[in-house]
Parts: structure tokens; C-alpha cells; sequence
């Protein structure tokens, strides 16, 4: 074998042994940590890129990483973004990532039934939101949200909703009072003109009621039939939900007779019609049942006797009283 021979065998062999050192360090895990790694990318070049890896406790070797990023042809590739490194990542892992913006996702969970105050303050309690409205009264929300209802309850969709880490608290608002009308709408625009809705607003409101009256889904189109019948023929709605939300923190727990004769704009014992706003966040179940209310005519509900939760309608006041009687002797 010449010299010349041997020198390439040593180079080829060198070559491979290096390949498989860097076949190796591209498919193993850049750290034994057990917990994902958040860490935010920042548009800039390859090297900016690296810089901010190591700087977020993201421990790997800008050398070698730089080579595999160019070899792939990724250099120009990697996005900005908020990103979370899985346990068990390799480079290649985190190469792919980048160059894919497979961003991570925070989320934030608005419930069905809770108020806007609820709202507001599970908003401003989530640590991976930026909280930009803290400082806004109501009414400079409903300006910046360009509300153009007067008030905020009850106009944003309970829903989990999907962030960037430290987005802005304003996305968030501005995504669920988008849902909320643009699902309002769609009932609005199919509706029975049969309803005793002048406006969008009078049959959110109503569904506002609705969803706060039960969480039967075998109930609400029901309820929502007997309002409808008490709407039409000018009787009271006498709901205590409404009740309930007119004391605001004056309530504890109890409703006292007190309390439904003590007149409020929300008392439907006192004031005949909707109240002036919704008491509530609505879901899409409540929105459902107030467009299509059940063909009843039932004028009175009360919870049943057996436990369940679940409603007994009936006609008149004869047979809703002996409801009522029987419920609360089981209670």
C-alpha cells in the first residue's frame, strides 16, 4: 500500500469516526433535566440564536449545533418565538423545533356561569400572561374592546383559550368577546321570529338566566321554554339568579324573603322583563336552549324531590306549589 494510500484510509477512517461522533451528539438528549425547559427565541442570526439558548439554561455546543443547522440547510430557517424543551430532547429535536416554530402554548380556562368579575380576576391571576388592563376601569375596557353594549357581563365566551407565554391579557379579552358575538349572531340570524327577542342583546340576556338556572343538559331547553312562555304574556320572570346578582357581595350563600322583595334592577320578583345586562358568562348550551326553547306549557319549575338536581315543570301555581311542598320536605 503506498503512502498516499495509507494517508486516505487514515482521513476516511478519521472522517467516519468523526460523522458517527456527530451522528451520536445530534440524536442525544441535550440535558438529563426530567422537567421541560421554557425558553424564548428572540429574532437574529444563527448565532444570536445560540446565545440565547445557552443563556436560558439550554446547555449546547454552538459549534457543533451551528454545523448541524447549516448541513440541513435550517440556517435561515429558525423562528421566533416562546418555546418549551421537552425532557429527553436532542439537538436535532430542538433543530426541528426552531425551524418549524413549534411554539409552546400556555392556556387560560374561562367557566361557564362565572361572572366578568370572575373572569377578570382569574385573567389577572395567570402568571404567563402580560397584564395590560390591570390598570383599565370597565368602561376604558369596553372602549378599547370597542364594546358598544353598555356594559361587559356576560359578552366574552367561556372557552380554554391558547397563548404565546406573555401575551398580552387584551388577546385574550378580545378573542372571547369575538367568539361570544360572532356565535350570538349565527342563532340570531336563524331565530324563530316567534321569540320575544327585540335584539340580540334581550336573547343573551335570557341565556344568561338560563345558564344560571341549571347544568342539567336534558333541563335548559325547558327552562328556557318556561321563560319564554312568561315573557309572552307579561309575567314575572321570578328567577333567583337575577336576585342573586342584584346583591351582589351582599350575598352569602342564603337568600332571604328579604331579599325578593328588596328591589333591585336585577329583581325579576319586583320588576317585570329581562334585567338590564346578563348575570353571566354564557356557553354555547345556554345560547342553544334560549334559541330553541322547548314546546312546553309549563310556566313553573322547581328541583325535583329525588336529589338529582334535576327540574319538575308544571302548568299552574296549584301544582307548583305541591312541588314545592314535596321538595322541601325531602330537602
Amino acid at each position: 500500500m503506498t503512502f498516499f494510500k495509507r494517508i486516505f484510509l487514515v482521513v476516511a477512517v478519521l472522517f467516519v469516526l468523526m460523522m458517527s461522533g456527530f451522528a451520536w451528539w445530534a440524536n442525544a438528549a441535550i440535558s438529563p433535566s426530567k422537567e421541560a425547559i421554557p425558553f424564548d427565541i428572540r429574532p437574529g442570526g444563527l448565532n444570536y440564536v445560540i446565545d440565547q439558548l445557552n443563556s436560558q439554561g439550554i446547555e449546547i455546543n454552538g459549534s457543533l449545533f451551528s454545523l448541524l443547522v447549516r448541513v440541513t440547510g435550517n440556517a435561515k430557517k429558525l423562528k421566533a418565538g416562546s418555546y418549551e424543551m421537552k425532557p429527553g430532547e436532542t439537538p436535532s429535536d430542538l433543530m426541528e423545533r426552531l425551524a418549524k416554530g413549534l411554539v409552546s402554548y400556555e392556556s387560560i380556562t374561562i367557566v361557564e356561569g362565572w361572572t366578568f368579575k370572575q373572569m377578570r380576576e382569574a385573567m389577572a391571576a395567570h402568571p404567563k400572561l402580560k397584564h395590560d388592563t390591570d390598570h383599565l376601569t370597565e368602561r376604558e375596557l369596553i372602549e378599547q374592546l370597542k364594546i358598544t353594549w353598555g356594559a361587559t357581563e356576560g359578552l366574552f365566551f367561556p372557552s380554554t383559550y391558547l397563548f404565546m407565554r406573555g401575551a398580552s391579557d387584551m388577546q385574550i379579552y378580545r378573542q372571547a368577546h369575538e367568539e361570544l358575538m360572532k356565535r350570538l349572531y349565527a342563532y340570531w340570524e336563524k331565530r324563530d321570529p316567534a321569540l320575544p327577542y327585540k335584539t340580540p342583546y334581550e336573547a343573551l340576556v335570557m341565556a344568561s338566566i338560563v345558564e344560571k338556572e341549571t347544568g342539567h343538559p336534558e333541563d335548559r331547553a325547558h327552562i328556557a321554554g318556561v321563560f319564554t312562555n312568561r315573557l309572552k304574556i307579561g309575567m314575572k320572570l321570578q328567577t333567583d339568579p337575577t336576585v342573586i346578582y342584584g346583591m351582589g357581595d351582599k350575598y352569602k350563600g342564603v337568600i332571604y324573603k328579604s331579599s325578593l322583595t328588596t328591589d333591585t334592577p336585577y329583581n325579576t320578583y319586583t320588576r317585570f322583563g329581562l334585567p338590564p345586562t346578563p348575570i353571566a358568562l354564557v356557553g354555547d348550551a345556554a345560547l342553544n336552549a334560549t334559541f330553541n326553547p322547548a314546546k312546553t306549557e309549563a310556566l313553573y319549575f322547581v328541583s325535583r324531590a329525588d336529589g338529582t338536581g334535576k327540574s319538575e315543570f308544571t302548568t299552574n301555581l296549584a301544582d307548583h306549589n305541591r312541588a314545592v311542598d314535596k321538595f322541601l320536605r325531602n330537602k
